[in-house]
């Protein structure tokens, strides 16, 4: 069996993108020893900020990675349109004249979708997608009218034809099946989310309790991950370190594109409980999990963040801290019922986020039960064996 494996983001870039991705290859090599598993992605480039080396061609046994040199560049569309435009022209070249039993394309913003749908067709080979992401319905909402009126049409008729083109779909947060299902309903859909990496779930045993909100100290709560609009994090957070003072002290730890506007709201506002630090390996986030009094999440107020589920959530609740979670629609229904000792409030909700706060109890909270649910290596096999599955004819 030969695979192709299409992801913009693989090991060892940060992202979410690049763990699961990374995790499934893993247990692809395991499920099926004798098949070929050629990984095509790009080198390290999530974080402009975070730089770390690869080397553009890797071969271990049967699997081989290319890595595909991008231009510099940062979060915004032109730049990131040129950075993918560079990728799908390599990414036809390294597929040339060769065969591939079936694709696999993980995709957010759809454009890895649409380009594994052209190389499959071309190829004559099966399609398997991962959708992790209604791109469609997110930039309706974080880009300005002018734009999406252009662009809206043309990247439905590429999601049309992109998950009309496959064989199996997969998408990551079961919130999203009212959108596909309403658009594709002779489609039928799997629900492999995201999962906890063995580094959380190693080191969630060893999490030291938290801090009494009674102590007399500041209780640090960290955030760790993207800073861009779908996160919000400008709109609530130099409001919300205002409000609360000397009880909290903010640690966001990351980069992306608002966090621009996020420095100048934490200027305007005044406030010095908040500090901004550059992106960390996982092995130093880790040891800021473990200082941490409480974990931090935010997803701006917009409609297409209602379905999405973040991967972050799940690194969270393995680690055994308090949750503080801005969110809404499916998300809050999943931190609610899923995440013990989390409390949830309204996005952009200063006055909610502070009632919410007096909710939590601060204390080492242990979720075996959600740590063996949600493990990565058990929701990578499932899925390794859904798309073997596929290839085999099954």
């Amino acid at each position: 069996m030969k695979i192709l494996v299409l992801s913009f983001y693989f090991r060892p870039d940060l992202s979410a993108c690049s763990f699961r991705t990374t995790g499934l290859v893993e247990a692809l090599r395991k499920l099926a020893p004798d098949s070929t598993i050629d990984v095509i992605t790009s080198v390290p480039n999530r974080y402009h900020s975070y730089v770390v080396d690869a080397p553009n061609l890797e071969r271990d046994g049967n699997l081989a990675i290319s890595r595909i040199v991008l231009p510099p560049h940062r979060s915004g569309l032109l730049d990131q349109s040129k950075a993918f435009l560079r990728f799908s022209r390599e990414v036809v070249k390294l597929t040339g004249g060769r065969e591939f039993d079936i694709v696999f394309a993980t995709s957010s913003r759809l454009m890895t979708a649409a380009l594994g749908a052209w190389i499959a067709r071309k190829l004559h080979a099966k399609l398997y997608l991962d959708i992790r992401d209604i791109f469609v319905d997110t930039i309706q909402d974080v880009l300005p009218r002018k734009v999406t009126w252009i662009l809206e049409p043309v990247m439905s008729t590429l999601e049309k034809w992109a998950v009309q083109s496959a064989d199996k779909v997969n998408l990551v947060s079961p919130g999203f099946a009212g959108y596909f299902r309403r658009r594709y309903p002779a489609k039928a859909f799997s629900y492999f989310t995201n999962g906890i990496d063995p580094e959380f779930t190693e080191s969630s045993a060893i999490m030291p309790t938290p801090a009494s909100a009674n102590d007399g100290r500041p209780l640090t709560v960290l955030y760790a991950g993207n800073i861009g609009e779908g996160q919000g994090l400008h709109s609530i957070v130099p409001s919300l370190a205002k409000t609360m003072g000397s009880a909290i002290r903010f640690r966001i730890i990351g980069d992306g594109g608002r966090k621009p506007a996020l420095e100048a709201a934490i200027l305007a506002s005044g406030v010095s409980n908040v500090e901004l630090l550059q992106p960390l390996d996982r092995a130093d986030l880790l040891a800021e999990y473990r200082a941490a009094d409480v974990l931090f999440l935010h997803l701006n107020d917009h409609e297409a963040f209602k379905k999405v589920l973040p991967s972050k959530v799940f690194e969270y609740a393995a680690v055994g801290k308090p949750v503080w979670a801005g969110v809404s629609g499916y998300p809050a229904e999943f931190v609610t019922n899923e995440i013990s000792n989390s409390a949830v409030f309204y996005p952009c909700d200063v006055a909610g986020a502070v009632r919410a706060f007096r909710k939590l109890r601060f204390q080492f909270t242990p979720r075996p039960e959600f740590i063996d649910k949600y493990a990565r290596s058990n929701i990578s096999r499932a899925l390794a064996e859904d798309i073997m599955a596929l290839a085999n004819g099954c």
